[in-house]
């Protein structure tokens, strides 16, 4: 089941090139600028019109309930588990994909044990991205049994995660 989203960002691979223009809503493939959209991949204050400070960092999986997975675990990971395993697509530089993360990291505390969460970098392991035709992040796949069941597009709120969750687990 796929749905979509208008809370995406599209795979900077096969975006041109960014100009460089000194207003932040510019540097970002967002429709608005706002401290939830915008992701830095370091911390940075940026000061708004208004003269307030905003911080930003960017995603961290260290501390994360959901453990990272890479191209070269993939198989032993998500298509060889006994359990259903939700996967996160996600980039460094994609807003939405924080909250996502958020709500991810959420469940993977809820469902401990019934479920393995994953979060995958879809810039570092491209393959891994381009043979689930991953074109824009954040993506959620839930797998069962080594197979894909579950396909959730953009930001959604966590009951519709729950929900398909729920559908995997009970199949």
């Amino acid at each position: 089941m796929a749905v979509s989203s208008s809370s995406m960002c599209l795979n900077a691979g096969r975006l041109p090139p960014a100009r460089s223009i000194s207003s932040p809503s510019r540097l970002f493939p967002v429709t608005s600028f706002s401290p939830r959209s915008l992701l830095l991949s370091d911390r940075r204050s940026l000061v708004s019109s208004s003269g307030s400070r905003f911080r930003f960092s960017a995603l961290c999986v260290r501390d994360s309930k959901a453990a990272e997975v890479t191209q070269s675990s993939w198989e032993n990971s998500v298509l060889k588990s006994e359990t259903p395993v939700l996967v996160e697509f996600y980039t460094s530089w994609c807003g939405p994909c924080r909250m996502v993360h958020r709500i991810i990291n959420e469940i993977a505390g809820d469902y401990a044990g019934k479920l393995n969460c994953y979060v995958l970098d879809a810039d570092s392991d491209a393959l891994v991205a381009e043979e689930y035709e991953i074109k824009a992040v954040p993506v959620v796949l839930l797998f069962k049994n080594g197979e894909k069941r579950e396909s959730i597009m953009g930001t959604m709120p966590k009951k519709f995660y729950i929900s398909a969750i729920e559908r995997v687990l009970n199949s």
